[in-house]
């Protein structure tokens, strides 16, 4: 096992502790320890700054590499709830010429039998690595499950994930969540449990696009029990008002005692009712012990394109999902495929992007959006020794700002990464990999999954 690098670093803001003052940081082992408030502007001569460091070259030694952060602002490595890394950079070869959520999913699954594991298996290698360029350390996928079309492409893109996060996992963190589909016989549900036993970490689903949603549900619920995993729904990722599988989830994870272990994403229905009947839902979501997940970039995209103005936007009642005590974090869905166009996995984005279609920008609103990145999502994803603390394991992101109001309002590029005892990227430009080997996954993956249209089309 390579040695981790040990780190005392100066002068560093932590915004999740006291922004107003300035902290002195160590690592020993990959774990936080020491973090004690020191004087303004403290200097020590054997302290270098960030710019004067190699850390190409502290990445292979054993002593303490000594940083002066001059201000620049840490924070624990962010986690990214819920992605689907393997339809990344897909949109080149799915289109969707309506930018409706329905004809998202009719093309994709028709395309997804033409797709190579190796394909699959690069897609989410480069949205992964992208995500851990700006600063991403831990990702919930949710991935494909398409059964209707054979168990052969139902299970490619299993064994493609757990590839990918098997040679990953010295550097990020990869979550696997199987999207199970609706209305299945028991052959494909013998296919699911096998999925099951391959070892991903939760079973997802999207049961609001079912005619029957309850039974779907039910079934989750019972196959999540079996093999004791969490649960993750698409839930009511629609305008209609009268969409409400939420609250039979709620009831299911009362029933099942699995408050804590599910979390329901989108909720853009919830956007759609009235104050008194989202208060009730959301009411109902906190006691049941729900966590959720909002996805604004997306749902801004291809929510309200069915009607006339004024548009339904589709971004869920964040602001009052958080201030009735659920854990709501904010995540970036889709890269550049047929639910969304666009996106680059940076979370910083997405929160900007948030506090736009939620109305949070009051100083108090930016930091909690810095939560919805970061202890937020931790819980969601169930982490454990998680956070700038001491005792916990050292994953962080520095950048080159000084408080929150700074980073949202120019989005600075300059970002050094560290994550799992070793430096992964340097400050400016785009990906520049400090792990050589990093570097040539990225450089194959590049290749592989690019935004050029296919050969075949």
């Amino acid at each position: 096992m390579a040695s981790l690098l040990n780190l005392d670093l100066l002068n560093v803001r932590l915004p999740m502790e006291n922004e107003s003052l300035l902290y002195r940081v160590s690592v020993r082992d990959g774990k936080w320890t020491r973090i004690e408030a020191q004087e303004a502007n403290a200097a020590q001569p054997d302290f270098v700054s960030l710019e004067k460091c190699d850390l190409g070259k502290a990445a292979d030694v054993s002593a303490v590499c000594q940083i002066d952060l001059e201000g620049k602002m840490l924070l624990p490595g962010f986690v990214d709830s819920h992605m689907h890394l393997d339809k990344s950079f897909s949109l080149t070869s799915v289109e969707n010429i309506s930018g409706t959520l329905e004809e998202a999913v009719r093309n994709y699954s028709v395309a997804s039998p033409a797709f190579t594991k190796s394909e699959i298996k690069s897609r989410i290698m480069r949205s992964s690595m992208q995500a851990l360029s700006f600063g991403t350390t831990y990702i919930r996928t949710h991935l494909d499950f398409n059964i209707r079309a054979s168990r052969e492409v139902a299970l490619r893109t299993i064994e493609a994930a757990l590839e990918a996060k098997e040679v990953l996992s010295p550097y990020i963190s990869l979550q696997l969540f199987p999207m199970i589909p609706y209305g299945l016989n028991q052959l494909e549900v013998e296919t699911v449990e096998e999925a099951l036993r391959m070892g991903v970490d939760g079973i997802g689903g999207a049961p609001h696009l079912s005619p029957t949603p309850e039974g779907d549900i039910d079934r989750i619920f019972a196959l999540a029990e079996k093999y004791d995993l969490p649960i993750d729904l698409h839930s009511d990722e629609t305008d209609n008002p009268m969409m409400r599988t939420v609250e039979h989830t709620a009831r299911r994870t009362e029933e099942y005692g699995y408050s804590g272990r599910v979390t329901v994403d989108h909720l853009c229905a919830l956007a759609s009712m009235t104050d008194r009947d989202a208060h009730e839902l959301i009411e109902r979501m906190a006691d049941s012990g729900l966590k959720a997940v909002s996805l604004p970039a997306v749902n801004l995209y291809l929510q309200g394109r069915g009607e006339g103005f004024p548009v339904r936007r589709g971004v869920t009642r964040l602001k009052e999902i958080w201030e009735a005590g659920i854990s709501i974090a904010v995540a970036s869905d889709n890269i550049h495929d047929p639910f969304h166009p666009f996106g680059r996995g940076d979370l910083v984005q997405i929160a900007l992007i948030a506090s736009y279609a939620a109305h949070m920008g009051r100083p108090a609103d930016l930091r909690t959006l810095l939560r919805m990145i970061t202890d937020v999502p931790a819980t969601v994803l169930g982490l454990e020794h998680y956070g700038v603390k001491i005792g916990c394991d050292v994953n962080f992101v520095i950048i080159d700002c000084q408080s929150p109001e700074e980073l949202f309002t120019l989005l600075p590029d300059r970002r050094w990464v560290y994550s799992q005892g070793k430096w992964v990227r340097m400050a400016a430009g785009k990906a520049q990999w400090k792990d050589s080997l990093l570097a040539g996954y990225w450089e194959q993956a590049i290749e592989e999954v690019s935004f050029r249209k296919r050969s075949d089309n």
